[in-house]
């Protein structure tokens, strides 16, 4: 049986550690705007495991700023660490290899005004610590 790691707990962490002046969370609150910039890291449907030990779960990405192209800038910083910071690193729970992004960032709607949304799905390849 795969021993499956909370993807979002490993990336919460991993994510709040390196962008500090972003609030790094899973849901979402009637706090938004007074929040900002927020990265909302969110398991998606799908992905697989190999029964052993490896997982390949999917992840969605949402980045929430101010302006449209605050949320842009950030994103794209986001998409870098998944994509190459991320990569082949470890923690003292998990082993991420290979990472991938499925849709890159891009624009999505969101039906408050008040900020901008860009958003990405992401497939992470990890482990946990032998």
């Amino acid at each position: 049986m795969t021993a499956l790691l909370d993807v979002e707990a490993e990336l919460i962490a991993r994510g709040a550690a390196r962008f500090p002046q972003a609030v790094v969370r899973d849901e979402l609150d009637n706090n938004l705007l007074n929040e900002l910039p927020t990265i909302q890291i969110e398991q998606a449907p799908g992905g697989n495991d190999d029964g052993l030990r490896l997982s390949r779960p999917l992840v969605d990405i949402n980045v929430y700023a101010a302006t449209r192209a605050g949320a842009i800038a950030l994103a794209l910083q986001v998409h870098a660490w998944v994509t190459g910071e991320l990569r082949g690193s470890t923690s003292s729970t998990a082993v991420i290899g290979r990472t991938a992004a499925l849709a890159l960032p891009a624009v999505r709607p969101y039906e408050n005004t008040g900020l901008r949304r860009v958003g990405a799905t992401y497939e992470i390849y990890l482990h946990p610590v032998s």
